[in-house]
């Protein structure tokens, strides 16, 4: 399974540059862009781990099945599996919830931190059928995009929540853009908007939880490719066209409901 080779595949992957991950001698530093030890924990913090993945995970198989989705410009992705390539998909983090649901059981590999936030999730998307990449943009970043690319080699998606784990909200963070560069795979953004649900705005991200039953729409824009000689302009360039494009989808599928019919049949013709 995705989730079990990224697990075994981490620790025997070197990057350019790095050195094995065989455990460190007492007191040699770790580079800290490649470790991906988990941080030590009090055991009461430890005990929390699972019962808070075994609620989160049964909130949303609760929640799930219960939610109606329309999808707009699927033919981007469908037309990058013909092609022959996989995707990076990415996405803000408010939409964890209902994104966790669509994309189950399709073995996506996301960027997963180390952190004590991301032992509990990295169980819980696991169950619902994702790989991970252990690491983030401060512990084991590199590693974990050095997982990424491998598994994209192999014929796996990847996937983003660009502005995670802790924000600033709606602020996409470089690494899409770097891995594209490695993969020559390209990064496809989307966003999801529902017609009923609660957000959290006490939260980093104002994390949105859909109500029961709700409608939700899905809106994904075109892919966006970065070529492997790109330099330090082109990479800048196409990291604000990613940033640019999530703003956009997020506008368009968050005014989603708001829409008049007709309105929504213009953006139907032009997403699809």
């Amino acid at each position: 399974m995705a989730n079990r080779e990224a697990e075994q595949g981490a620790p025997g992957e070197t990057g350019k540059g790095s050195s094995p991950s065989a455990p460190q001698a007492e007191g040699e530093p770790v580079n800290l862009h490649y470790d991906t030890r988990l941080p030590q924990l009090p055991w009461s913090r430890r005990a929390q781990i699972p019962i808070i993945a075994a609620a989160v995970y049964s909130v949303i198989r609760t929640l799930g099945p219960t939610l109606r989705f329309e999808a707009l410009g699927q033919q981007h992705h469908e037309r990058v599996y013909v092609s022959g390539q996989r995707c990076i998909f990415a996405f803000w983090h408010r939409v964890i919830v209902p994104v966790t649901w669509w994309a189950r059981n399709r073995g996506i590999v996301v960027l997963n931190t180390t952190a004590f936030d991301g032992q509990w999730t990295r169980k819980v998307i696991e169950w619902l059928g994702f790989g991970t990449a252990q690491g983030s943009s401060t512990r084991g970043g590199l590693r974990g995009l050095a997982v990424m690319a491998k598994r994209l080699e192999e014929g796996v998606d990847c996937g983003f929540t660009i502005d995670g784990p802790r924000g600033p909200r709606y602020v996409a963070k470089p690494g899409p853009v770097m891995l594209a560069r490695k993969s020559g795979c390209p990064i496809v953004v989307f966003h999801i908007g529902v017609d009923r649900g609660k957000t959290f705005t006490n939260t980093w991200d104002h994390f949105l939880m859909p109500a029961p039953f709700a409608r939700a729409v899905i809106l994904f824009a075109p892919p966006i490719y970065v070529t492997a000689d790109a330099d330090a302009d082109l990479m800048q360039a196409k990291h604000a066209e990613m940033q640019l494009e999530l703003e956009r989808v997020r506008d368009v599928a968050e005014g989603w409901f708001q829409f008049s019919e007709e309105q929504r049949q213009r953006y139907r013709a032009e997403f699809s």
